[in-house]
Formats: C-alpha cells, sequence, structure tokens
C-alpha cells in the first residue's frame, strides 16, 4: 500500500508545479480609451436672467387738483402726447387769465410812459422842461418795459400749469394698471405714479454671471465673426423663444456682495410675448474656439475634495493620473481648460481596475458622438 501512495504524492507536486507556472506570466488589465484630438468648438454659456422694458416711464401729475377724467383703457398701448387724465383746471385757467390781463394793463403802461418820454425828450431841447423830468419819465418807460417782461414770463408759467392739468403720455407703449380714479386727489410730484408705460417693442434681458467666468472666457481666445454675441432664451415654461438677441453691454463693475458681473442683451418682442419681470435662460454664442478638447464624461471623475482627475495611459503603457479643469457639457462631453492635450489616451473603460503608475494593455474604442 505504500508503494503505491508515493507516485501519487509525486503526481500532486508535478500537478502543483504545473498550476504555478502561468501565475509568473498574468496578462496585463485591459483598458478602453480614446485617444484626444484638437476641433473646433462653438463655445456657449448657459445664464439665467430677467427681462427689462427698454423703455420704461411712470406718469405722475406736475400739479395739484381732482382728478375728473381718465381718458385710456388700462393695457392699451398708447402714443406719446396722448391725454391719459384730466385734472379740474378752473383754478389754473382763472390764473392765466388773471396772468393775461396783468400782461395787458403793463403793455398799456409802456405805451403811454414810453409816448411821454419821447415828448420831454425833444421838449428838454427847448428848455419846455426840465433836464430831470425828461430823465424821470425815461426812467419810468424802462420800469414799464421790465414789467411788460415780468408779466410775460408769469402769462407763460400760468399756461404751462393750466396746459399740465391735462396729464399726457411721455413715451409710447403700454400702459398698465392706473393706481387713481375720477375724483381722487393728486399733488404735484407726488411719490405714487398714477400709472407706468412700459415700450414692449424691444425687451432687455439681464444676465448674470461670476466675474471668474468671465476671466476664464477672455483667457481662451475665443474668435468670432461679428463684433456682437448672439443670445438665444428658454422661457419659464420651457420652450425656445423664436426671437434671436445680441449682447448689448457688459457691466464696468463687479457686484462686490455677489462677485458677478451684468450682461444686457436685447430682444425684438415684435407680439409683445416677453413681458418685464419675466424669469429665462439664456444661451449665450461666446465665439469659436479653434483648437479646444472634449474628452468624454465618463473618462473624468471628481475626488473625494470635488477636483476633476482623469487617467492616462502615457508612453510606456502606465497609468497616469491628471487634474484637470472642465467647461460646459457638450453633450455627453466636457469642454476640457487644462490638464489635458491632444494625443492624450484618456481611459474610459476599466477606470476602476486600475491604479497609477500601473502597466495596462491599451485597446482603442469608438468614441460616441454629442456634441452641443
Amino acid at each position: 500500500m505504500k508503494y503505491i501512495t508515493i507516485p501519487i504524492a509525486a503526481l500532486f507536486l508535478l500537478t502543483g508545479c504545473d498550476n504555478t507556472q502561468p501565475s509568473a506570466t498574468n496578462s496585463l488589465p485591459e483598458v478602453g480609451i480614446v485617444t484626444l484630438a484638437s476641433q473646433p468648438v462653438a463655445v456657449t454659456s448657459q445664464l439665467i436672467g430677467r427681462t427689462a422694458a427698454t423703455l420704461s416711464a411712470e406718469v405722475r401729475p406736475q400739479v395739484g387738483g381732482i382728478i375728473q377724467q381718465r381718458l385710456f383703457n388700462e393695457g392699451d398701448t398708447v402714443k406719446a402726447g396722448q391725454k391719459l387724465y384730466q385734472i379740474d383746471p378752473s383754478s389754473y385757467r382763472a390764473a392765466y387769465d388773471e396772468a393775461a390781463a396783468a400782461l395787458k394793463q403793463a403793455q398799456s403802461l409802456v405805451q403811454a410812459d414810453c409816448q411821454k418820454a419821447q415828448r420831454y425828450a425833444q421838449l428838454v431841447k427847448d428848455d419846455g422842461v426840465s433836464r430831470q423830468d425828461a430823465e424821470d419819465a425815461k426812467a419810468t418807460c424802462a420800469q414799464d418795459k421790465a414789467s411788460v417782461e415780468s408779466k410775460k414770463a408769469a402769462l407763460e408759467s400760468a399756461r404751462i400749469n393750466l396746459n399740465w392739468t391735462t396729464v399726457t403720455a411721455p413715451i409710447s407703449g403700454r400702459i398698465g394698471i392706473s393706481s387713481v380714479t375720477p375724483g381722487a386727489l393728486v399733488t404735484a410730484q407726488q411719490e405714487t405714479a398714477l400709472a407706468t408705460i412700459r415700450g414692449l417693442e424691444n425687451m432687455y434681458v439681464d444676465l448674470t454671471r461670476t466675474s471668474a467666468d468671465l476671466l476664464r472666457l477672455r483667457k481662451q481666445a475665443l474668435s468670432s465673426n461679428s463684433d456682437t454675441l448672439s443670445v438665444s432664451l428658454i422661457l419659464e415654461d420651457g420652450s425656445a423663444y423664436s426671437e434671436k438677441g445680441r449682447l448689448a453691454l457688459t457691466e464696468v463693475a463687479v457686484d462686490e456682495s455677489t462677485g458677478s458681473v451684468t450682461l444686457r442683451a436685447v430682444f425684438p418682442n415684435p407680439r409683445q410675448e416677453l413681458l418685464p419681470g419675466m424669469f429665462v435662460r439664456a444661451k449665450v454664442d461666446e465665439g469659436i474656439m479653434d483648437d479646444a478638447i472634449l474628452a468624454p464624461q465618463q473618462g473624468v471623475t471628481r475626488d473625494a475634495k470635488g477636483n476633476a482627475t482623469a487617467l492616462v495611459v502615457n508612453a510606456g503603457n502606465k497609468v497616469e493620473q491628471r487634474t484637470v479643469q472642465t467647461g460646459d457639457a457638450y453633450g455627453d462631453k466636457w469642454l476640457v481648460l487644462s490638464g489635458l492635450k491632444a494625443g492624450d489616451k484618456l481611459i474610459v473603460e476599466g477606470t476602476d481596475k486600475v491604479a497609477a503608475g500601473q502597466e495596462v494593455k491599451a485597446e482603442e474604442i469608438e468614441a460616441s458622438g454629442g456634441n452641443a
């Protein structure tokens, strides 16, 4: 029995030696890579903002009195100069008539006193009157003329006040809700507006952008075929606004409380779909980045601190970890601002099976499309 067990043990030993042979030549882990290439990319920014009227004017009375009539319907489109309210003009018409009578009286005195001054000027040459009387007559004529000018100014002031009893539209546009009704007492330049008129043919959209984002965009050396940037809108219900806008200006100072900069875009509003105060999302076409790098999103991860990282296969077929900075998403890809360059072999499959410094077997896979 012992004679038989000896070759069996030897057989097991030989079998064990055969099993250890493959472990010495374990195959390298395989990873899927995408070789990055530069390409021109239209850079866009997604911003939020609110609409505002390009023209807006509050209607306020310039004189006090009782509102006799409201001469418009709320929500109407009004023209500049159109009559809106009528204030009781009785006292102002009386003041105008009084000023007109005072002017006529002053003009009559001028005619009489200046004719007298002319006669005395002739008589003094023949010693018909004293020189003092001639000088006094001349001075009286001059005073009367000054009085006429004063009365003319008083009449003009009374005329202006009388005209102000008819409150007119300062601009053309849509008029809103009236804050007063006939019978209400109003005062000159009161704090509460009678109504507000807004021009809606064109609309402003005020957008906010962080100052850091603005600096980043300026460093990207974007090229554009026009001096103004195109802007499109997404409305509150998620629908796209049919008209394209243009970026009109960028605020010259940073808001210290928020660290943001305000951008103002102008949009045509032919159907008056946009109303002041609406919340919108805007897509701003910043320009073209000629040598942009777009990396598949599955090849970029975040570490515990939130920093974006990527694994690449270097020339020695070893894994190398990169810290990258990403911009906006374009479909299923990130715009890479730093950390990766054209020709890098980005690992997009098998990242959880390898670590930095490890030698791998890289296999090129077809990158998915989806540039937005």
